[in-house]
């Protein structure tokens, strides 16, 4: 036991030391048994590198990419006609400006109110985008019971409590773009008019599940559901 013990000591010193020669100046590389993320293989701004062939380390942007937060041009119309399209959906539209429609603010306030026109084609939209994005935790209904929430998610919102029913459009804007809690910001993924669909979509939601009144039906609807009533 005596020599296994003397043996043991001498590894560990061995080991120390070698670690320990990590303070010592020397011009040749360090020793080291694991490496420091210091020196991890990567790319540092403005640095050269012998990687590429021109020396640079900083590579210009890809063609045709669009950095988040500014909107590149609108597309073409899709029916073939000359000009620029007025419809959100033509155009790429990312947050980069300070008006409603792309912070949801009025001022240093949550505004409320739709900036695109509420039609049939708006909510179509805005139930094709809440069922890829947010159906998944919040439900089809909205009611917080995705199959997300099935699998452990338990801090989903149910967004058919009072509180989300009375919450300004701008404030749910936000939400969606930059996330509350343990949702994440869907900015990078939801353009800006389909985040207003989404908004749309979900209110025609709250309705739906409860709260709904005949003056929330257009007048000339609400017209014909009063004179069927006996």
């Amino acid at each position: 036991m005596r020599i296994f013990f003397l043996v043991l000591a001498f590894l560990v010193l061995t080991v120390l030391a070698l670690a320990g020669l990590r303070g010592c100046k020397s011009p040749r590389p360090p020793i080291e048994i694991f490496s420091d993320m210091v020196r991890q293989p990567k790319v540092k701004a403005l640095a050269p590198s012998g990687f590429f062939s021109d020396g640079k380390a900083a590579r210009p942007p890809v063609g045709g990419t669009v950095p988040l937060g500014y909107a590149p041009p609108r597309h073409k119309p899709r029916d073939g006609s000359t000009g620029e399209s007025e419809s959100p959906y033509e155009q790429i539209h990312f947050s980069s400006s300070p008006s409603y429609m792309d912070t949801g603010r009025i001022g240093e306030f949550w505004g409320t109110g739709m900036p695109v026109p509420v039609d049939a084609a708006l909510m179509e939209r805005g139930r094709e985008r809440f069922n890829i994005h947010c159906a998944v935790c919040h439900g089809a209904t909205g009611a917080a019971n995705g199959i997300a929430t099935r699998l452990g998610l338990v801090t989903t919102a149910d967004l058919l409590q009072p509180r989300l029913r009375t919450m300004a459009d701008g404030e749910i804007f936000n939400t969606i773009s930059h996330g509350k809690n343990t949702m994440t910001g869907l900015a990078g993924r939801i353009l800006v008019p389909d985040r207003w669909a989404i908004i749309a979509y979900l209110r025609a939601l709250q309705k739906s599940q409860g709260g709904a009144t005949i003056r929330d039906v257009p007048p000339d609807e609400r017209a014909k559901l009063e004179a069927q009533a006996p």
